[in-house]
């Protein structure tokens, strides 16, 4: 395996600041990552904190019930009791439960977490484990719903988990009837290898022992990280509900706090001349509630009351705090109350984060300093781009740089295209309208002293020859690239292969396009070889 560094500039300017001009945005954040320092300072934060955390025990014995539950490694179970240690830190990072994982970037998430973990265990001498939280308790289904892959006819084939008419609740809360159309839809959007039964076989398995997105989700991400020690935690599991109940006492308690915490995140970020990457709402207590029908509720604060958006539900700051002590899973955070919540339950030395998170943790500093709570690390996840050896020869081939296919791929094709055109048609075309032009005009001029009512007519006239021209070279230009036809085919894969519809491969496809294709070694070599390259995009060459 053969990986190629590639700088890639982020859309959202904080974390572009944040990854390469840390001390511009060094005010939003607790820790700057790239000092050496950081991590034992943090290590010595969390050693003497006397804030609120969850039962440690408790907290194991939830972690061990769900990972039992979905099949996790060894691996895994000994890295939650490793928890009893109270030295034990942990680097955690998420992401939503995704139909047969989601995109790729929930790889190269799962990836970070398991690098950092063993670096800072290295640095520190002391335990550190790997946590990936899976946000079931998220409800928009149509986020987490779909995959793309690749097809056998080169084309992004998309497939999709259909549920119709189903509540918004969260994902974890979605009970999923039959898996067996979305199989075989897979199944044959998947190329035919030495590797498609087994993985079929064993996706089936797990789709006969999961009820839930989470379920399927979790038993794959165990499949292909457990025996690296990945813990998996379902941020919607009722048995962990009860554990945070006493965070989600104290984010109701202290919502006035926190509200006030949350504006003035907002107000330093737009005083740094930055735009919020997350909604910062007076009236919101970023907290949901779920209904009797199982529906999750944004709650408001309306004065005294908590509402929905339309005010149709109400409760008063005690009917919430007798329904948290009655139903705690009746409760779930938002993105800006998570951080919180995950600070809480662990000993958090650092956090794996993507780009637009990043961008939103800058809002939460005062919040946790409020609670008297320490943000803690924040690490950028580590991106890649697979390319193929196929894709790279093709590449080669037309002396093709990833920044030229980011970038300019489009120009760069037509460029190629036009320097294979022996016949010079553009210049033949251009040269005959030019002269059709300067015969024609002085004919348009000459009729229209006769009636001034011509000349409309003669450039009527002279447009629509000009039309009939340019659908003949636009024909014949067709016509004479379609001798490239094979050559087009090469560049279109280049582009289908590692920016499909202009994205980036990791933000389009899922892992199983590749696990079918080339197995799993190429994963497991990215497992077993971190780099420092943090912030940094990677091209992994595959074969």
């Amino acid at each position: 395996m053969i990986l190629e560094l590639f700088s890639i500039k982020s859309g959202q300017q904080v974390s572009e600041d944040y990854l390469h001009q840390f001390d511009l945005v060094k005010d939003l954040y607790a820790y700057n990552p790239w000092d050496n320092r950081c991590q034992v300072e943090r290590a010595a934060w969390l050693d003497q904190r006397g804030t609120l955390t969850a039962d440690r025990n408790k907290l194991i014995t939830s972690l061990l019930s769900f990972n039992h539950r979905i099949g996790n490694a060894p691996e895994a179970i000994e890295q939650i009791e490793a928890l009893r240690d109270p030295r034990t830190l942990v680097i955690v990072g998420g992401q939503q439960a995704g139909l047969f994982t989601g995109e790729l970037l929930v790889m190269y998430k799962a990836i970070t977490i398991l690098h950092a973990a063993k670096a800072a265990e290295k640095n520190l001498g002391r335990p550190v484990i790997p946590v990936f939280w899976i946000a079931g308790e998220d409800h928009d289904f149509d986020e987490v719903n779909h995959i793309q892959l690749v097809s056998p006819q080169q084309e992004i084939s998309k497939i999709n988990l259909h549920l119709p008419d189903h509540t918004r609740t969260s994902i974890s809360r979605l009970q999923i009837p039959d898996w067996q159309p979305v199989i075989d839809q897979l199944k044959e959007a998947l190329l035919d290898t030495e590797f498609k039964d087994d993985i079929i076989h064993r996706l089936s398995l797990f789709a006969k022992t999961s009820t839930t997105l989470t379920e399927l989700f979790a038993q794959m991400m165990a499949w292909l990280f457990g025996s690296q020690g990945l813990v998996l935690l379902d941020s919607d599991d009722p048995e962990l509900r009860m554990i945070e109940a006493p965070m989600f006492q104290r984010l109701i308690e202290e919502q006035e706090t926190l509200s006030r915490s949350y504006k003035a995140g907002k107000i330093n970020v737009e005083r740094l001349g930055y735009i919020p990457q997350a909604d910062v709402n007076d009236q919101s207590t970023n907290l949901f509630v779920f209904d009797n029908k199982g529906e999750r509720i944004l709650l408001h604060r309306r004065g005294s009351e908590y509402t929905d958006r339309k005010g149709e539900r109400s409760y008063s700051q005690e009917e919430l705090l007798q329904l948290l002590d009655n139903s705690p899973q009746s409760f779930s955070n938002n993105v800006l109350t998570r951080p919180l919540m995950q600070e809480f339950l662990f000993p958090v030395l650092a956090t794996v984060l993507g780009q637009g998170e990043l961008a939103y943790w800058g809002l939460t500093k005062p919040a946790f300093e409020s609670l008297e709570m320490q943000m803690p690390i924040l690490l950028p996840r580590k991106s890649y781009t697979l390319v193929e050896g196929t894709v790279a020869k093709h590449m080669r081939k037309y002396h093709l740089t990833f920044d030229d296919v980011l970038y300019r791929f489009a120009i760069a094709k037509e460029n190629w295209l036009t320097q294979q055109d022996s016949l010079g048609l553009d210049r033949l075309f251009a040269e005959t309208k030019d002269k059709f032009r300067e015969l024609y005009e002085p004919l348009v001029q000459t009729v229209a002293s006769i009636n001034p009512g011509m000349a409309k007519l003669g450039n009527v006239n002279m447009m629509k020859i000009l039309e009939q021209m340019e659908f003949l070279e636009a024909r014949s230009t067709d016509a004479y690239r379609s001798q490239f036809d094979a050559s087009i085919r090469q560049w279109d894969r280049i582009a289908l292969s590692l920016v499909p519809a202009g994205k980036l491969q990791e933000r389009s496809y899922n892992v199983l396009s590749y696990l079918v294709k080339y197995g799993d070694a190429w994963l497991q070599e990215l497992i077993a070889n971190p780099t420092d390259h943090w912030g940094t995009h990677q091209l992994v060459y595959i074969s």
